[in-house]
């Protein structure tokens, strides 16, 4: 099971995209954080969707059930809603890519509510990012995506 999100302070703004990866016992195969620097919400949410597609096939895992409390990113995947935007274009067509190379995959909307651990993922990489310091700067580099595994110790801070 892959539950997936993306936050962006302000919209656009400071963003972050955020993955849980589950066994079918519903134990933590991974937590995935990426900063992704100045980018909407929708944006941050497709990248929530790369990253845990992306991490899903790089452990082998051959059937995916997603979860996404982003009705937008559901309706588009599955076809029923187009993609206008040109910055959502290329995410929706790489996710789609992804979601192909698994033999059996399914995606469907959840309540926020029900999205709790993969929306303090992707909370947790702006956070690390220092983008919200009140200096302003950002502390961390767009694009560097961390993964932990259930037991590991938290990402070694670099700089």
């Amino acid at each position: 099971m892959l539950y997936a999100d993306g936050a962006a302070r302000g919209n656009p703004g400071p963003a972050g995209a955020g993955a849980l990866l589950l066994d079918d016992r519903g134990n933590v195969v991974a937590e995935l954080t990426k900063f992704l620097g100045h980018a909407t919400n929708n944006v941050a949410e497709y990248n929530g969707l790369v990253l845990g597609l992306e991490e899903a096939l790089r452990r082998g895992i051959r059937d995916i059930d997603v979860r996404l409390d982003s009705l937008l990113v559901v309706e588009q995947m599955c076809g029923r809603w187009k993609i206008k935007h040109p910055r959502l274009q290329p995410l929706a067509r790489h996710a789609g890519e992804l979601l192909a190379k698994f033999p059996r995959h399914e995606i469907r909307h959840v309540p926020r509510e029900e999205n709790t651990r993969a929306d303090a993922l992707s909370n947790r990489a702006i956070d690390a990012s220092g983008a919200d310091a009140p200096t302003g700067g950002v502390a961390g580099a767009a694009g560097g995506a961390q993964a932990r595994v259930a037991g590991d110790s938290p990402p070694a801070k670099s700089g």
